[in-house]
């Protein structure tokens, strides 16, 4: 056995009351509808990405088993989860059959022995066989949880005990498997998970507690023990010498899917220390990571991102990063009833999810700069797919999963949009929300509230964190205790007709920092496009603003745009008869360099003009 680090053994033995895993059942929303831009970017994603998938190219490399290095294997299991996820909004039968060929197709391929991947023998357990595997354990047993197919479950089963075979106490240590110090390999933590839940075999619930002790050996990622001491996620381990291999400590996809896992054995186990070791993870990501467009990662890693992304910066913002860290936030969102979740999750929706497809949403783009241009991801492993192609639709699949949850009689408002949503209650008590409202365009969002008998219960409404004015009625009248960065609990006996008016704060605020100015209004990052012809975008310019907010003034939005405004801004670094403020266009970032023709430009962080008379002035 491998020297174990040294945590506080009060920490280890921490323990509460199981923490309820169900396995998946019916879900209290029992139909939602999301409609206006964010619903026409989910149809466009559905139609033009995930039904368009030539899922046949994703199984044949399982078909061969002549990989030794590359990561094809991942491919057909992340495609199958955001088409899943895609069916349960949509119910489009014709995608359910395209799903189920894929599901039997791939179970075709599994060996005597369990084993379902593109690895040869004589290479397993290298590089991306293990994660690979991962995928194609979830996929099977999403697929399982949608259909009831049995025969999904037993072979998600024989493929990880085939890998308990090979990997184990006594056997190969997981944390020696594959790169990044083990973090691919040992996510597979969650699938593992996820098998216990459905199965109850003691095996699997022993063996995901057997992945999670060896984090915390000398070669593993000591993802617990480096939380607990609050390392920052970017200076765990010491900067790789070569960044794509076994050192790199910090990337990011990874190191969040690990902590995915561990979410999962902490609702079977009720340790604390399991996420309160998460939750320290995510605070130091929003920290020191996440930027202004919601996301973060350079090269696929951190890098402590947050203070740097004013500077140009090579492949930033991963989509798989994107995607992952909207679904860490979904989790922890659901366990802890924290909004600040869902504003990291608006954030993220808004802006670096949204910039991430294509006008025509026949692409995902991998990396999503906040300046430059837009352009594809190359393809990966000699097919014609990237990680950020098949994984981007499960983030716009998850949309509709996170706008409306139900906790006990409660029912959590965490999107605000165009939507419709029916909902069944304890004591199948039926409820129908439809959201009125062309959010974030303008502020006010109508909420009609219609249960199918009077009855109480609550609608606990999410006021943001970055709204400072709320204004919350109902049926006129106004709600006291808004806070902002919480739920507004409102409960009544609510009768058909009720209506909840919500009044956000979309008043344009300017972000400073590294002689560098940005917009935000509401959720919505602004930028600067070249296709508005309203001068050279990257000239150095100073935002007027008054305490801190722009004026913005709405104008037209061109064909290329969601949205439009003019700010005004003082251009230039001559003052002598040009002092004047002039407009100057901005779009949403989601719109910027949306159709990825690279002789159109971006930005969204303006460098400001220096005025040394100003104080404070510090030279360089």
């Amino acid at each position: 056995m491998k020297t174990k680090l040294v945590i506080p053994s009060f920490l280890l033995c921490l323990a509460t009351m199981p923490v309820l895993a169900q396995n998946p059942a019916q879900s209290p929303v029992t139909h939602i509808k999301i409609s206006g831009y964010v619903g026409e970017r989910i149809d466009d994603c559905i139609k033009h990405r995930v039904k368009a998938q030539d899922v046949d190219h994703l199984v044949e490399p399982f078909r061969h088993r002549e990989e030794k290095t590359r990561w094809q294997s991942e491919f057909w299991g992340k495609w199958i989860q955001g088409a899943i996820a895609s069916y349960r909004y949509n119910q489009d039968p014709e995608l359910y059959q395209i799903i189920k060929n894929a599901a039997e197709s791939l179970m075709s391929t599994q060996t005597a022995d369990g084993y379902i991947g593109n690895y040869a023998p004589d290479a397993q357990l290298q590089q991306w066989d293990i994660w690979g595997r991962k995928y194609t354990t979830l996929g099977l047993i999403a697929w399982y949880d949608l259909s009831g197919d049995k025969k999904a479950l037993d072979a998600a089963c024989r493929v990880v005990n085939h890998l308990m075979t090979q990997v184990g106490p006594g056997k190969v240590n997981i944390v020696s498997t594959g790169n990044y110090i083990g973090m691919p390999s040992s996510s597979i933590l969650e699938p593992v998970m996820y098998l216990y839940n459905r199965t109850k075999e003691a095996r699997y619930l022993d063996y995901a507690k057997y992945i999670v002790e060896q984090w915390e050996t000398l070669d593993g990622p000591q993802l617990i023990s480096k939380a607990i001491a609050g390392i920052p996620v970017a200076n765990r381990f010491p900067h790789p010498k070569i960044w794509f291999s076994r050192e790199n400590g910090q990337k990011a996809y990874e190191m969040m899917s690990c902590y995915e896992g561990l979410l999962e054995l902490y609702k079977v186990t009720g340790n604390p220390l399991y996420l309160s070791v998460v939750e320290k993870t995510v605070e130091h990501i929003v920290q020191e990571e996440i930027n202004i467009a919601g996301s973060g990662s350079a090269f696929e890693c951190w890098y402590s991102g947050k203070a740097r992304q004013t500077i140009p910066t090579y492949h930033t913002m991963e989509t798989c990063v994107t995607f992952t860290w909207m679904q860490l936030c979904n989790r922890l969102l659901q366990m802890t009833g924290n909004s600040l979740y869902a504003d990291y999750m608006e954030s993220a929706i808004y802006n670096a999810l949204m910039a991430s497809l294509k006008a025509d949403a026949s692409q995902i783009a991998k990396y999503s700069p906040l300046e430059g241009c837009r352009h594809e991801g190359e393809e990966q492993c000699g097919m014609h797919i990237n990680c950020c192609n098949a994984n981007g639709p499960r983030a716009f699949a998850m949309i509709p999963q996170f706008a409306y949850q139900v906790k006990d009689d409660c029912i959590r408002v965490n999107f605000y949009g165009e939507s419709e949503a029916e909902v069944t209650l304890p004591g199948k008590k039926n409820v129908r929300i439809r959201q009125i409202t062309d959010y974030p365009v303008t502020d006010e969002i109508t909420l009609q509230v219609d249960p199918a008998k009077d009855s109480p219960f609550t609608i606990a409404l999410r006021i943001p964190a970055w709204s400072r004015q709320t204004m919350v009625l109902v049926n006129g009248e106004p709600e006291d205790g808004v806070l902002q960065g919480a739920y507004l609990p409102v409960t009544r006996k609510w009768k058909a007709g009720d209506k909840i008016t919500v009044r956000l704060d979309l008043r344009a605020r300017l972000v400073e920092m590294n002689q560098a100015q940005a917009i935000v209004r509401g959720p919505l990052v602004l930028a600067r496009d070249s296709r508005f012809n309203d001068g050279f975008i990257d000239e150095t310019t100073v935002v007027v603003n008054k305490d801190g907010y722009v004026e913005l003034t709405p104008v037209k939005a061109p064909d290329f745009a969601w949205m439009a405004f003019t700010a005004p801004l003082i251009l230039g670094t001559d003052l002598e008869g040009n002092s004047a403020a002039r407009p100057i266009h901005f779009c949403d970032f989601a719109s910027a360099g949306n159709t990825w023709d690279r002789s159109q430009r971006y930005r969204v962080w303006l460098p400001r003009t220096l005025n040394v008379m100003h104080a404070p002035y510090k030279p360089y």
